[in-house]
């Protein structure tokens, strides 16, 4: 099978758009084949962003979307907050397509590769990121505790898992030395906040 967060360059090209919308405000996104949650919106996706924004305080000012995709996350809350977003991931198709949607909605970010925080040489208020759980656990913690490193004071992190893959144990070795917070749950999935100590 192949992963989303994997490069395959013999992949065949298969564009299709999806819709969304939030409110009253719309929104389109090209997808296609090797990118995650190709025929759908993601309902993880959705549901962090509906949590987030019922839930956000109102002195986030820049979004890093991390493992972006096709640039759901990122460029919904770009639109909806009026906010500056930047948005990375290793798969370049993704980001081909990142870069497409954000034109196509016409949003203020951008979108790099970066291998988890690799070119990331900047902080923000707010780091989000619906993981790539496929990836395994390693990967996925790197995510989770290198946001840390990338975070301006008073910061978050906003993730989506699922409880059937490892939400638990996740929150646990956080809670090690974050804090930690179970914001919302939804068919099996928990919209989880955590910040510094």
């Amino acid at each position: 099978m192949e992963h989303y967060f994997t490069n395959n360059e013999n992949l065949k090209s298969e564009i299709r758009t999806l819709k969304y919308l939030y409110g009253n405000v719309s929104f389109s996104f090209y997808s296609d084949n090797g990118v995650f949650s190709k025929d759908k919106i993601d309902y993880g996706s959705s549901f962090l962003i509906d949590t987030f924004l019922k839930n956000k305080s109102s002195s986030i000012k820049s979004v890093l979307d991390v493992g972006c995709g096709y640039g759901f996350i990122g460029i919904v809350l770009s639109k909806i907050l009026n906010i500056s977003v930047g948005m990375i991931d290793v798969n370049k198709r993704a980001l081909h397509l990142c870069e497409m949607n954000i034109n196509l909605n016409r949003v203020n970010a951008k979108c790099f590769y970066s291998d988890c925080y690799e070119f990331v040489d900047k902080n923000y208020d707010l780091i989000i990121t619906n993981p790539p759980i496929r990836a395994g656990k390693d990967i996925v913690l790197n995510i989770l505790n290198g946001a840390f490193d990338h975070l301006n004071e008073g910061g978050c992190l906003w993730f989506v898992i699922r409880k059937d893959q490892g939400a638990k144990s996740i929150i646990k070795t956080l809670e090690n030395d974050k804090l930690v917070e179970i914001v919302d749950k939804s068919k099996g999935f928990y919209v989880i906040k955590a910040k510094n100590n």
